[in-house]
């Protein structure tokens, strides 16, 4: 799927970029909502003829391509910060997708899917202060599940990431520890642990080891077959990370710039690690010799993305936008211009 979604990889972005053909969008960024974006783009390029080639390297990759112009579009799963926004030439436009979970999945044999994690167990875990599953703390909210005396290793990403910065935030809410330790971003310098890239490289990192726990977005552990857990929610409620619990986490109102994270519900039935994810945009296309043309083209898919794209998000378990997201999402994509004029009537 990966490999046909890339066709143009093996030439580069930046030399794809200088062939400017019009019928190829180029994109790069989050690795969250990549299996989203992957049917998303084939299926557009069913109903309109458009290439999408969409390179999974990280929200922190996708930034430096559009900080760069070297992308159409980049994506992100946590708004740009102050720094990243001082690094863009002009202003950039965050266009939220979908939301989906990002889920505690870890490595122990027996049957122990499900485990039950409280936020406290979870940031003493990747703080490095809790380092056997058979920890007192684990044990007493597990009792009559089957967990081994196996030492924990924690797996991390390596990479500029957005589920980091998703992870991280809900981290930084719900351990003071955290926050002034380690701190939030899409990059942080872990106390303990081992990198992988992108999600599919965390995935492989807890799959291969035994006694191994990481993060990844839900459909990366669903199409892994890997154990995750029930993440105890601001409410005192164990959530499973499910498309029922992201969508109600999500229901809240969006800023007019959407730029929020969902971190620590206070919705009684949302899973506490949800967030969105966005494709960012630079508000005028006029830029790099653009044509007129082509920003037409990407103001077009982006559009498509928001309407008829919605229908393919809860099959990958991802939630679609609410009636009153989507209201924001279209008048960001609107602010759009070329010359200064809206590119979308």
């Amino acid at each position: 799927m990966k490999a046909a979604l890339a066709v143009f990889a093996m030439f580069g972005i930046a030399s794809a970029v200088k062939a400017q053909d019009d019928k190829t969008l180029l994109g790069a960024g989050a690795t969250f909502p990549y299996p989203f974006y992957s049917k998303l783009f084939a299926e557009y390029n069913k109903a309109t003829g458009m290439q999408v080639n969409y390179q999974s390297i990280g929200s922190g990759g996708g930034i430096l391509q559009l900080t760069n112009k070297t992308v159409d579009f980049g994506a992100s799963d946590g708004p740009l910060n102050a720094d990243q926004t001082a690094k863009m030439s002009a202003p950039v436009l965050h266009i939220p997708m979908v939301s989906g979970a990002v889920v505690i999945t870890y490595n122990l044999p027996g049957d122990n899917n499900l485990i039950s994690l409280t936020p406290d167990v979870i940031a003493d875990i990747f703080l490095g202060k809790i380092t056997k599953w058979n920890d007192p703390r684990i044990i007493s909210l597990n009792k009559g599940v089957p967990i081994p005396a196996l030492p924990i290793l924690v797996a991390h990403r390596a990479d500029g990431s957005g589920t980091t910065g998703i992870f991280t935030n809900y981290l930084g809410k719900v351990s003071p520890e955290w926050l002034s330790k380690v701190g939030a971003g899409n990059a942080v310098n872990w106390p303990v642990g081992l990198g992988g890239k992108g999600n599919e490289g965390v995935a492989g990192v807890v799959k291969q080891t035994p006694g191994a726990i990481g993060y990844v977005e839900l459909i990366y552990a669903l199409q892994n077959k890997m154990d995750y857990a029930k993440v105890k929610n601001q409410k005192g409620n164990f959530i499973v990370p499910s498309l029922a619990s992201v969508t109600a986490a999500s229901n809240i109102k969006l800023p007019a710039d959407s730029k929020i994270f969902l971190t620590n519900t206070e919705a009684k039935d949302g899973y506490p690690i949800s967030g969105l994810t966005w494709i960012l945009i630079y508000q005028e296309q006029n830029y790099n010799n653009r044509t007129a043309e082509r920003a037409k083209k990407l103001v077009d898919l982006l559009w498509w993305n928001l309407h008829q794209g919605q229908a393919f998000a809860a099959p990958l378990n991802y939630a679609p936008l609410s009636k009153e997201a989507l209201k924001v999402a279209e008048k960001i994509l609107k602010s759009a211009t070329y010359n200064g004029k809206a590119i979308l009537k």
